[in-house]
């Protein structure tokens, strides 16, 4: 039984858990180690889904105003863990906790691997969003 709540991670234990995910690949290799713990101190909406051990199984990370928006900047699911429904129920309880669907709109870049999945939840590639992209950027994934 995996049960989902809000709560603020750990940098080792999130580092960790990307190397189980395919979230791992979505990082740039530019200061990395001092970026992810300003992540996760910073995110307005962290949950997290565990096994009956503890085990970190799921992840999603948001910026929202409570109010009208919700970016999601984060939604992962150990390789284990896929296919049982909890991706969905992380979005699920990152929209109700936000406002709830009548108020919020949800934002996510996703990865070409992960469309299938949003596409299944209802979302749509969306034509309206701006971007300001002077990062340096160096992919890589977490091992």
């Amino acid at each position: 039984m995996v049960t989902i709540r809000q709560e603020k991670l750990r940098a080792e234990e999130y580092v960790d858990f990307l190397r189980r995910t395919d979230l791992g690949s979505q990082y740039p290799r530019e200061r990395f180690e001092t970026r992810i713990p300003r992540l996760l101190e910073s995110a307005s909406l962290s949950l997290a889904a565990r096994d009956e051990r503890g085990c970190l199984t799921g992840v999603l990370l948001g910026l929202t105003d409570f109010a009208y928006w919700l970016f999601v900047t984060d939604l992962g699911v150990d390789r284990r863990f896929e296919r049982q429904g909890i991706g969905s129920r992380l979005m699920k309880t990152a929209l109700d906790l936000a406002g709830g669907e009548r108020d919020i709109a949800v934002y996510l870049v996703a990865n070409e691997k992960a469309i299938p999945f949003y596409e299944k939840l209802g979302m749509k590639k969306a034509e309206d969003v701006m971007q300001y992209w002077h990062v340096e950027w160096t992919d890589f994934t977490v091992e």
